[in-house]
């Protein structure tokens, strides 16, 4: 099966599916393969289940079937075909990566740029080797524009994903100390996340939207066009001004020497900078400036990132879909300062650091004992080898049981750890 005649039959079916349990009428499956399972099993089922076609790579699985496609590799075969896709639509995509806040500012530049044009936006956080097809496969000829996220947990995964998407514009959020199991140090998550620049700088508009007081972007975005935004200088394209936080963040912004006042429902002053990004954007993108306000406004978290949840017994800032030591800092920080009464947190063990985990997870509690929480709990192997007298659950389970026997009330609660380590869970409960 040659890629051009695939991609026929791609158009008739208008839209992929990967999972043999979901299958829409006429849509076309992808028979992927993964550490546990074969999906070229599954072909036949999904047909039968409403799809019109089937691509396997495994010949005994066509069965002389004329509506199963033979290929080389399903995967590799997904994300050309999403490339050649995203080429024929050829609408401009602003590509996004980063350590911390990508989903957060993805889900902001969206909202935002929503208010004047028809937007695609990458789903939930399906910003991997597949994902990020699937996205581009929902392109179509109605849209003005796309936000693609791309993540990424080894050197060479940005690579890999621009060359798919092939950006024209971009934005990198920030670099910190996350999966460092798989980068090694932090010069390869530097390195690895800047590939987007790389690739701009051959491709594309050369033009990048970014973070005037990161140092190490600033250090990394010779030969292209940036438009910057920060709240310190005189030459940002946007600049904005934190106000307070009690608890929702709320900031002034000025472009083109006029100034404007946002009320957010996001919690964390760090969110400030991913608010400024989706204005930078906007503006750029001549979305006018009360239209910015009031999406930025409108915009709800939810996904357990950095959102405030009000309960019968408490209320939870919850922000447990992921942690590495630079959210884990700037999210105690903001808790800190926040001006709420009956303080209480609940840590989660950073997942993936490698052989810094020890270090980071010490570097949490000699941080903690700086600020004045009334109640702090620890969850985890890898805090339990660095605790030093906090109260510390092996896991979401145990702590469950204490928390159902002796449940707190009237606290405020952050509610912070790597989605594996389930502290979401912890909702129902408190």
């Amino acid at each position: 099966m040659t890629l051009l005649r695939l991609y026929d039959y791609f158009i008739e079916c208008g839209m992929v599916t990967t999972d043999s349990r979901h299958c829409p009428e006429g849509s076309m499956f992808f028979a992927l393969k993964g550490s546990n399972f074969n999906g070229n099993a599954f072909a036949e089922a999904a047909l039968e289940k409403g799809c019109r076609y089937a691509v396997v790579d495994e010949e005994q699985y066509v069965n002389g079937n004329p509506r199963i496609f033979l290929v080389k590799n399903v995967l590799e075969t997904l994300q050309k075909l999403a490339k050649l896709h995203r080429h024929e639509i050829g609408i401009p995509i602003i590509g996004i990566t980063g350590t911390n806040g990508k989903t957060t500012t993805k889900e902001l530049i969206a909202a935002v740029l929503r208010k004047k044009y028809q937007i695609l936006a990458t789903e939930g956080n399906l910003n991997n080797q597949i994902g990020v097809p699937l996205t581009l496969l929902k392109l179509n000829e109605d849209l003005d524009m796309a936000v693609v996220e791309m993540g990424a947990s080894h050197p060479g995964d940005i690579k890999e994903l621009v060359d798919i998407a092939d950006p024209d514009y971009g934005i990198i959020t920030n670099v910190g100390m996350a999966h460092l199991e798989g980068f090694g140090s932090f010069e390869g998550v530097l390195n690895t996340k800047c590939e987007l620049y790389d690739y701009l700088r051959v491709h594309g508009w050369h033009t990048v939207f970014m973070d005037a007081e990161n140092e190490h972007l600033k250090a990394r975005s010779q030969d292209l066009t940036v438009i910057s935004y920060g709240t310190e200088g005189d030459d940002l394209y946007v600049k904005g001004t934190l106000g307070p936080c009690d608890p929702f963040l709320t900031f002034k912004w000025s472009f083109e020497g006029k100034e404007h006042e946002v009320k957010t429902h996001l919690i964390g002053s760090y969110n400030l900078k991913n608010a400024l990004a989706a204005i930078t954007i906007g503006c750029f993108f001549h979305v006018p400036a009360p239209a910015i306000c009031e999406a930025l406004e409108e915009y709800v978290p939810h996904n357990n990132r950095s959102q405030l949840t009000e309960t019968e017994h408490n209320h939870l800032v919850v922000d447990a879909y992921n942690a590495n030591p630079t959210s884990m800092h700037a999210a105690l920080e903001n808790f800190r300062i926040m001006n709420v009464p009956h303080k209480m947190v609940i840590l989660g063990d950073m997942r993936e650091l490698g052989a810094s985990s020890v270090e980071a997870h010490q570097k949490v509690l000699e941080y903690l004992s700086t600020c004045d929480f009334d109640r702090v709990i620890l969850v985890g192997e890898e805090f339990g080898k660095v605790n030093t007298g906090y109260e510390h659950y092996p896991d979401v389970e145990a702590l469950k049981v204490v928390l159902a026997q002796h449940l707190p009330e009237n606290m405020y609660i952050l509610i912070k750890g790597s989605n594996s380590m389930k502290l979401a869970q912890l909702q129902e409960i408190l």
